[in-house]
């Protein structure tokens, strides 16, 4: 069963009118077809959709990582599709988190470190990083774990250090690709519940891409992406289908 969302909470990302097409010769396809979306502080919302119906796409025109042909990107109100790199840089760097299928940890440091690196990027003191850090890994269950380089972890233990290090910066905006995508069901299970339990204790807005239909049903929201359309669906109580509610938006 989907979890209620506080519609009422801060909107923290919104996309208006995403179109984007690529041309196979001179055929063209429409991955977003005036896609939109609205993202609360402190809500999960599934992102669902055939494999190639382009969710990594839009994934990564939310993360300001691509351009979109047509449409906004705002993120905490402020429209930034079109800023220059340094600009969109800035933002990825001050409001975003990234999670990914694999877990992209530097293999020559440990869970704390990993954690601690894109704080220090980010100009907080050494001793501050480390305190993040080590809170972020107890909330996830990681704290005898934290001074074990990534080859040393668990598949589950590694994604739950790659959730930590993507929240380590207080982003306000969590973008997930299949972020249990590579795990067995049991680690799944632990890794999902842990991340919406810090979703639910940091008010972060997240947009998860997913395949696993049971743990989209358990977000607050779901949207399916099919032949550049985002709808938003919901899900039967016995989560054995879903139902269109209205285009996205």
């Amino acid at each position: 069963m989907q979890r209620s969302a506080n519609e009422n909470s801060p909107v923290v990302l919104e996309l208006e009118g995403l179109t984007r097409s690529y041309f196979q010769g001179s055929r063209e396809i429409r991955v977003l077809d005036h896609a939109n979306a609205r993202l609360h502080a402190g809500e999960a919302v599934a992102l669902v959709g055939p494999s190639g119906a382009g969710k990594s796409t839009l994934l990564h025109m939310a993360g300001l990582l691509e351009t979109p042909d047509a449409g906004r990107v705002l993120v905490a109100g402020e429209d930034c599709a079109r800023m220059n790199d340094a600009a969109r840089t800035a933002v990825r760097r001050s409001q975003m988190g990234f999670v990914y299928q694999f877990h992209q940890l530097l293999p020559e440091f440990s869970a704390l470190e990993n954690v601690v690196m894109p704080q220090l990027i980010r100009g907080r003191s050494m001793r501050d990083a480390r305190q993040r850090a080590r809170e972020l890994l107890d909330l996830l269950g990681l704290g005898n774990r934290a001074e074990h380089r990534p080859a040393e972890l668990s598949g589950g233990e590694q994604q739950r250090t790659a959730i930590a290090r993507a929240l380590a910066n207080a982003p306000r905006l969590l973008l997930a690709d299949e972020p249990t995508g590579n795990l067995d069901p049991a680690t799944a299970e632990r890794v999902f519940n842990d991340l919406m339990d810090l979703i639910e204790h940091t008010g972060v807005a997240a947009l998860i891409a997913t395949h696993n239909m049971e743990l989209a049903a358990r977000m607050h929201r779901a949207l399916r992406l099919e032949n550049g359309v985002l709808n938003e669906i919901t899900f039967k109580p016995d989560g054995t289908g879903y139902g269109l509610v209205h285009r996205a938006g």
